[in-house]
């Protein structure tokens, strides 16, 4: 005979309550295993080539610590998710014959591409890095626009020729001292390099363009020399002088020799302005007019705002103030973020675990930042590796009762200035 056994009803409810409590559990138990065991991050790693014991090692202390502190922002903000950005570097001590060695050495070490901030990272190493089909990112690169044009050399700065067409049409169009009843004389000094050479170059072009706005009057490519005297007296009767680096010998001559030209400069001569502080010629640069690529320290838009917010985060008052002085070498942050939002667009696209170089050269090909209302402030193509579109105009308006020199510098037009292309 079978029995039949029949569980009392409460005993059952109580019976089924205490069960599904204990799958609850069980379940939450295994979301919470789910969700710490959070996978460990791809590591992408830069190799930066810089100079640490050669001649330009000053001047790359605050471009590195510019590319250091963007990185540390990526990944303390989890910006590219499931990503760890390392930086690996090598001092090439600004030696032609290293840079081959350490884009190897870096390569070797795991980098997926590389930052350069050297003239000679890009002349020295454009055919190996379009042989391997390996990025170089570079914050610099003094060439002619077309010897990039398609290459794995991606530019995420100016063209000297440009930016020389841009500055002379600027001042012809917009500066109240512009001569209004003759052409305006011009001329400059510089040591001959790359820069300097293509600079003068454009420069000379387009006052031969335009023989009614401009008339070149000399110019002088030299020599490593620090006493310009011959250069001052050739320049001194000149509307407009662009002035060598480092300029402060040459301005504190020209001035105190009477001569009344404006300055001229450039990103390359903000970099000097804390050496016009310490020689003490700020009243020497009264007026100069600057074209830079790049905001400066006292503007609050988003670019300026993550400058000053990761000096005032990572940095003493002190040496936050010391970078500011220092001249515009940090304001560098602005391409290195460029260079985090490229690798954030190729994670985006593929996934961080089929992130590739191959896939970085996609996304810096397709790559547009626009700045507030400004559509294509930069961007990439197909072809086109200098990224910069725009520029701003700053000038020198000393105010002695301002402890603050770098605020010496401000905007001669609140407008972001198109580029120029053509003399």
């Amino acid at each position: 005979m079978t029995k039949t056994y029949k569980i009392p009803i409460a005993v059952l409810t109580i019976v089924m309550i205490v069960l599904s409590l204990f799958v609850a559990a069980c379940n939450q138990t295994d979301d919470d295993d789910e969700e710490t065991l959070t996978p460990e991050p791809v590591k992408i790693v830069i190799g930066n080539l810089t100079d640490l014991t050669g001649v330009s090692a000053n001047a790359l202390v605050d471009l590195d610590a510019a590319l250091n502190d963007v990185v540390t922002y990526y990944n303390e903000s989890n910006l590219i998710p499931g990503v760890e950005l390392e930086v690996i570097q090598y001092d090439t001590q600004y030696d032609p014959a290293r840079f081959i060695p350490g884009y190897e050495w870096l390569r070797e070490k795991g980098a997926d591409l590389i930052w350069n901030a050297l003239p000679p990272g890009v002349t020295t190493l454009k055919s190996r890095a379009n042989e391997d089909q390996f990025p170089i990112f570079s914050a610099t690169a003094n060439v002619k626009p077309e010897e990039l044009d398609g290459s794995y050399v991606f530019c995420l700065a100016i063209a000297p020729e440009y930016e020389a067409y841009t500055l002379l049409d600027w001042i012809a169009n917009n500066d109240p001292d512009f001569p209004t009843d003759r052409p305006a004389r011009i001329g400059g000094a510089a040591w001959s390099e790359a820069y300097s050479d293509i600079w003068f170059e454009a420069a000379k072009a387009y006052c031969d363009a335009h023989p009614d706005q401009y008339e070149w009057e000399i110019d002088y490519l030299t020599h490593v020399k620090f006493n310009w005297e011959t250069e001052i007296e050739g320049l001194k009767d000149c509307d407009y002088v662009y002035v060598p680096t480092p300029p402060q010998n040459f301005m504190k001559g020209y001035r105190q020799a009477g001569y009344t030209a404006k300055f001229l400069g450039t990103e390359v001569h903000a970099a000097f302005h804390g050496m016009i502080g310490k020689s003490q010629l700020w009243e020497e640069v009264d007026g100069m007019i600057f074209l830079l690529s790049a905001g400066w320290y006292n503007e609050d838009d988003p670019i300026m705002g993550l400058v000053n917010n990761l000096l005032d985060s990572y940095h003493s008052e002190d040496e936050a103030n010391g970078f500011r002085i220092n001249g515009g070498a940090y304001r560098a942050v602005m391409r290195i973020n460029h260079l985090c939002e490229i690798i954030q667009d190729a994670v985006e696209n593929v996934g961080a675990k089929n992130f590739n170089t191959e896939s970085l050269i996609d996304a810096a090909k397709s790559w547009t930042f626009n700045y507030e209302d400004v559509e294509n402030f930069s961007n990439f193509t197909e072809t086109k590796r200098f990224s910069q579109n725009y520029y701003a105009v700053f000038e020198v308006k000393v105010d002695s009762t301002n402890p603050h020199t770098w605020e010496y510098i401000v905007r001669a037009d609140d407008n972001w200035v198109p580029q120029v292309t053509n003399p």
